[in-house]
């Protein structure tokens, strides 16, 4: 089943390219738990089919990295960009991106987390193997508020423009 509003994020687990090591936090990837991450958070979170793919690479990151500071504005704690690669993979994408410090780069590595969202997409003809669904959403406190899902290869409703358009 595919989430939708009012449902709470599936338990999943998440990992993150961590550039400067902190506590709790060693350099490199690191896996988080999803519920803890969402406790007590506002998340804009959107999903996409892959790090350094086109449409992910020229429209969706930018789109969020440029409008950081609005979802800030809007009571938004965090952004997440997820998507079905390595934190090694989505770390260096990151840096490329200059998503840094401005919008979490999170691996969901084997599709665990997408498939249990019920957002995965087979790609396997494009040589992808299991990819994620491009969607967003809004999650309050580990709650879904705001759920856009793209229809086939568009782009369309899963932007920062959109999302930001969502949010009271």
């Amino acid at each position: 089943m595919t989430i939708k509003i009012g449902d709470r994020l599936p338990e999943g687990t998440l990992s993150e390219f961590i550039e400067s090591a902190t506590e709790g936090c060693a350099l490199g990837p690191n896996t988080f738990n999803v519920a803890d991450l969402a406790k007590g958070k506002k998340i804009a979170i959107f999903g996409l089919p892959g790090a350094y793919t086109p449409t992910c690479s020229a429209k969706h990151v930018p789109g969020y990295v440029a409008h950081a500071a609005d979802f800030k504005a809007k009571g938004v704690d965090e952004i997440w960009c997820i998507s079905v690669n390595d934190a090694f993979v989505m770390g260096a994408w990151g840096r490329d991106q200059k998503a840094t410090g401005i919008v979490r780069m999170m691996a969901d590595g084997n599709a665990a987390f997408s498939k249990a969202l019920g957002l995965d997409a087979d790609f396997s003809k494009h040589g992808m193997g299991t990819r994620s669904q491009r969607y967003s959403m809004l999650v309050d406190d580990g709650v879904v508020k705001q759920l856009n899902v793209e229809a086939g290869g568009n782009f369309v409703v899963s932007n920062a423009e959109t999302l930001l358009s969502q949010l009271s």
